[in-house]
């Protein structure tokens, strides 16, 4: 009799302990946000300063491993940024992008491509913001088309102020071709 009641008892557990292991599970799971078709304006007294857009943003929350309030566009990313007239400035765009919060870094990948009010466009697979120091920069190899066809630089890494007005690359290489009124490429304004 007693040898029933324990197998009784063992069995009645088994159920249990998948119980158990399917809200363990859930508990693993990510503590994450999805929203879809977003669309984020930046704005300081009144004034747009950019506006984001992208089809699907995932907010992290504290709970997440090693995520915390991260913003993640896994399928793409374009942010607009425009002057103090309202007038566009720069795009970037890019199939991932990344704003690591508490680091102050945005992250762009894959397909990067950032456009200047100029005409002249900045290509490559990497590139980051460093909201902190105003600073963009990367790693790998970097493309400079200048406008009207002008000219076109490649380079290993990269580093600039949040406006393209300095600019500075390693290992550049290319061609320039001056324009009566100047004898110096530019980017930005």
């Amino acid at each position: 009799m007693s040898f029933m009641i324990g197998i009784l008892l063992f069995f009645g557990c088994e159920n249990d302990i998948n119980e158990v292991n399917k809200i363990e599970n859930i508990q693993k799971e990510e503590a994450v946000d999805i929203s879809k078709d977003v669309k984020v304006i930046y704005s300081d007294s009144a004034i747009v300063k950019a506006q984001m857009t992208g089809p699907e943003m995932r907010i992290y929350h504290d709970t997440t491993q090693n995520k915390n309030s991260n913003y993640e566009f896994q399928k793409g990313i374009q942010i607009i940024f425009y002057d103090k007239n309202g007038i566009e400035s720069q795009r970037i765009k890019s199939d991932y992008g990344l704003q690591r919060a508490k680091e102050q870094i945005i992250e762009f990948k894959k397909n990067v491509v950032i456009t200047m009010a100029n005409g002249s466009i900045i290509r490559t697979e990497e590139f980051f913001y460093d909201q902190a120091n105003k600073r963009y920069y990367n790693s790998v190899p970097i493309t400079f088309e200048m406008k009207d066809g002008r000219g076109n630089f490649q380079g290993t890494s990269f580093t600039s102020d949040d406006s393209f007005n300095n600019i500075k690359a390693e290992n550049m290489n290319g061609f320039y071709v001056p324009s009566s009124t100047s004898m110096f490429p530019s980017f930005g304004n």
